[in-house]
């Protein structure tokens, strides 16, 4: 097989340039997983639309689904990228690993979020009536639901494109569990 191999600023589109400048500007660096999308001329500013769309869920609620997701789908990528994030967002090594596990001690509605969304990821969408029951009784609503979806999506689209490239991990690597 060929190596899918990480473009280099010039050699992407302009589009995909000034995407790349924009994320040197905003996180220091051109993440490999995001050059990756650059290989195609409208992925990435497609990805970086979808992603950072308008959602209902705070910021560490958006990295319980995707820690979770990234876990069932094990992608090491993901799993390093948004462990870094997550703490950024003030969540502690040992949260991080009981989120991954969708086993969340240390805060009810996370925990009800982190089992919603193990139940998608694992059940491709089907969610129990037990599970739905709790997510509500946390207080999400059906539209936090219907956001939940749309970022296990986005989550999917990184791990697959992973899988699929196996490009370097630029980020601290996540410790396995």
């Amino acid at each position: 097989m060929k190596n899918f191999e990480v473009p280099q600023k010039e050699q992407v589109s302009a589009a995909n340039q000034a995407i790349f400048e924009n994320l040197e500007k905003g996180i220091g660096f051109v993440p490999n997983l995001y050059a990756a999308f650059a290989h195609s001329e409208n992925a990435l500013s497609t990805y970086i639309a979808l992603q950072s769309s308008k959602t209902s869920l705070k910021a560490k609620e958006k990295e319980v689904v995707n820690l979770v997701v990234s876990q069932f789908n094990n992608c090491l990528y993901c799993l390093s990228a948004h462990t870094a994030i997550a703490k950024m967002n003030g969540f502690t090594d040992e949260q991080i690993i009981e989120i991954r596990k969708a086993d969340v001690s240390f805060d009810s509605k996370l925990d009800a979020l982190a089992k919603i969304v193990q139940s998608i990821a694992e059940n491709k969408g089907a969610i129990s009536d037990e599970i739905k029951e709790n997510f509500f009784k946390e207080g999400y609503t059906k539209g936090s639901l219907v956001d939940v979806i749309v970022l296990t999506g986005d989550k999917i689209i990184t791990n697959y494109l992973f899988a699929a490239t196996e490009v370097p991990i630029d980020w601290p690597l996540a410790k396995a569990i």
